[in-house]
Order: C-alpha cells, then sequence, then structure tokens
C-alpha cells in the first residue's frame, strides 16, 4: 500500500503534518479530512511494494551508504547555521532522492508531530545502524547534536573509504584472474579448433604440450554449458548456504584462518570497535549499552561471540583491557593504548589512537600488497597465455623448419 505525506491545519488553526497508508490519493485525502483536519497537501513518499515489485525493486534506488553520510553531513551544516530541525529535513527533502527521500519525508513528519530525530530514524534500522541512533539520542539529551552529527560523519567517511580499500585490494587480483580465465577460454575455444584443423589435414605430429592443449579446448568446447551451469549452480549454493547460520559461521572461521583474509578482517574489527566505542563513551552512553552497540556491529560471528563473552567480564570486573587482550584479536599496541586511556581516565581519546593507529597501517599494507600482487599477476598471465600460446605454435614452427631444410637441400 502506498504512503502518503500529507500538511494540514486543525479545527484551531495548528498545522500539523505526517504520513499515512492509503490505496489512492483521494482515499488519503479522504482518510484525513476523517481526523477532522484540512488538507494543505499531500503527496506519495513510498510506492506500493505489491505489483510487480520485483522488477521495478531492480531499478528502485535504495537508501545507501553515501546516502546516509550526505544526510548526516548536510544535517549537520543546517543545524549549525542556525536552522530548525523540522525546516532543516524540509531543505534536506529537496537535496535527496529515491529512497532516501522518503525516508527523510516521514522523519519529518515524526519531528513535527513530536517524536525526537533518534526515534524518528530509529524506524528504519536497515539505513540507521543502532549505534547511530543513540548517538543521535545522546546528542540530544545533551544539546549538542550538531558536534555529534559532524563526529558521526568523520566515523561514516573513514568507515566507508577502509571498506573500498580493503575491497579493491581483494578485487584487484581477483579482477585479473578472471581476464587471465576469460583470454584462455577465448584462446582454447577460437583459435586453437582452427589450427587444430589446419594440423589435422597436413597430418603434422603433435608434441604432447599441442595435445595436452587441443585436448583442453575440446573438452571446453563440448562442455561450456555445463561448465557454465555448475559454475552459476555453485554461486547460487554457497549464497543460499551463507545465509544460514552454520553456513555463515562456518565462513566466518575460514575468514580467519586464511593469512591474509584474516588480517583484513581483524584489522576492520579493530578499527570499528575502537572507534565507534571511543564515540560512544564520548557522547555519555553507558559503558553497557556501548559494549553491546559495538559487539553487534562486528561483521564476523566468531569475532562477535569472542567479544560478547569479553564483554562479559569487562562489566563484572570493569577491566576492558585486560579482557580484550584474553580475546587475541587486540595487538599489545592496542592493548597499551587502551590500558593507558583506563588509567588516565581519557578512554575516548585512546580509543580514537587507536583506531586511527591501525587504520594507517591498513592503508600502508594494502599499498605495499598491491604493489607485489599487480606484477605478480601480471607475469602469471603472461606465462598462461604464453603457455597456450607456445604450444598450438610448436608444429607450425616444426613445419617451417622441416620446409626450409628440404629446400637447402
Amino acid at each position: 500500500m502506498p504512503l502518503y505525506s500529507y500538511q494540514a491545519f486543525s479545527k484551531q488553526g495548528k498545522r500539523v503534518s505526517g504520513t499515512i497508508d492509503s490505496q489512492t490519493l483521494q482515499s488519503a485525502r479522504e482518510e484525513v479530512i476523517r481526523k477532522q483536519l484540512y488538507p494543505v497537501s499531500i503527496e506519495q513518499v513510498m510506492e506500493a511494494s505489491a505489483g510487480g515489485s520485483f522488477f521495478s525493486s531492480l531499478f528502485k534506488k535504495k537508501a545507501s551508504p553515501k546516502d546516509v553520510i550526505f544526510f548526516t553531513k548536510q544535517l549537520g551544516v543546517l543545524l549549525s547555521s542556525g536552522i530548525a530541525l523540522a525546516s532543516a529535513l524540509d531543505l534536506l527533502i529537496e537535496q535527496t532522492e529515491g529512497e532516501m527521500r522518503n525516508i527523510v519525508v516521514v522523519v519529518r513528519d515524526q519531528v513535527r508531530e513530536g517524536k525526537s530525530l533518534a526515534d524518528s530514524l530509529a524506524m528504519y534500522p536497515k539505513v540507521f545502524e543502532n549505534f547511530y541512533i543513540q548517538l543521535i539520542r545522546a546528542g540530544e539529551a545533551s544539546g549538542k547534536l550538531e558536534l555529534i552529527l559532524k563526529r558521526l560523519q568523520d566515523y561514516l567517511e573513514k568507515n566507508a573509504a577502509m571498506k573500498q580499500k580493503i575491497a579493491s585490494t581483494l578485487r584487484g587480483p581477483l579482477t585479473q584472474l578472471v581476464l587471465i580465465m576469460v583470454i584462455t577460454a577465448v584462446l582454447l575455444l577460437k583459435v586453437v579448433p582452427s589450427l587444430a584443423e589446419t594440423y589435422t589435414s597436413m597430418g603434422v605430429k603433435l608434441e604432447w604440450i599441442t595435445r595436452f592443449v587441443l585436448s583442453a579446448s575440446e573438452f571446453l568446447k563440448n562442455y561450456i554449458f555445463v561448465i557454465l551451469g555448475v559454475f552459476v549452480g555453485i554461486i547460487i549454493a554457497y549464497k543460499s548456504w551463507s545465509a544460514t547460520s552454520f553456513g555463515r559461521q562456518t565462513i566466518d572461521t575460514i575468514k580467519l584462518k586464511l593469512p591474509l583474509v584474516s588480517y583484513f578482517v581483524k584489522m576492520q574489527t579493530i578499527t570499528q570497535f575502537s572507534r565507534t566505542l571511543g564515540m560512544l563513551i564520548e557522547a555519555g552512553v553507558n559503558l553497557s549499552e556501548a559494549l553491546t552497540i559495538v559487539v553487534n556491529i562486528v561483521n564476523n560471528t566468531v569475532l562477535t561471540r569472542t567479544l560478547l563473552q569479553a564483554r562479559e567480564k569487562i562489566l563484572k570486573q570493569g577491566k576492558i583491557a585486560e579482557y580484550l587482550k584474553q580475546t587475541g584479536i587486540f595487538p599489545s599496541v592496542a592493548i597499551y593504548l587502551i590500558n593507558t586511556g583506563e588509567q588516565s581516565g581519557t578512554l575516548d581519546a585512546m580509543l580514537t589512537s587507536v583506531a586511527e593507529y591501525y587504520e594507517r597501517d591498513l592503508n600502508d599494507f594494502s599499498d605495499s600488497l598491491t604493489a607485489k600482487i599487480n606484477p605478480a599477476m601480471l607475469i602469471v598471465m603472461v606465462a598462461v597465455v604464453g603457455f597456450v600460446i607456445m604450444s598450438i605454435l610448436m608444429p607450425m614452427v616444426g613445419m617451417i623448419e622441416q620446409s626450409m631444410s628440404s629446400m637447402s637441400v
């Protein structure tokens, strides 16, 4: 059922706004009037989810992390300029589009009806994470909402940059590997068969390396669709299996056993955990709630379970550094800084320092790894393609040498 946003006047002349579910614009107007309100404007902000929604959803712009960053940044700027919250949200509606615009419209209406910004944003847990909501709530309670929004903007931008860095570092070798496979497949499916016919018609004796490549070409030609079907089936099966609790836990365990992947997973966990916990403590969120929020944003079930156990010990004993050390996740430098923060009463600042330290470490490692992997993958590509080309040209070279020998005789 579509969602409509309305603005109206009450009998007392008070301007009110809100949202309403209705089948049509006319029925929405009638519903507003039944509330004894005089509608000024009504607009549809969310389409019906039924009736061909699968295909429309493929092209519908959903709220992305970039949208959340833009929302956070713009709202902070507007509030810092002295604009009231509801008016700032009005201006944001004009600057956003797609699903994010619908969300801002509903949030604006909820705020005008007297709800807090945090409660209004909490209606969209898939867009605004729990730590985001709690920081907004703390900002509203302390009167420092503009400052909190600025901190959130910095956090979201750094987190997005870190994820992009990890993705690009891991994506590079995979992209090059796919390119090698595509080039090899083209050679085996197009070039090799044409030369094979030539060699067969001329009765050329083939070396074992050439026969091997010709057999591979014939196999790929006969079973290409079977191979593609199996490949797609494996992807679908993996997606379905990874969506289960057992599958997710198994995959997360494997990630922690793979040297390169394990490094990225742990560095991302340390950085997110430290920066988020530091922000929450600085905003005045109590330690118990802050730890619960932070543990739940960790994107690895094995590490989440480990940190949950540490959380219980920390809440009983109050020694954060000691029990984080027992998890085996945090390096000695991080433990030292956190312990120093506990002793000096500057835990929030030290946690931020930990996040920044390992963020720099991650960036340096990623740059170094990329610089080493790219030449290595280029060598592999040249070796594989060169092997195929050499194997199919060897008989031709032999034919040329034989003909030259006979001519000289």
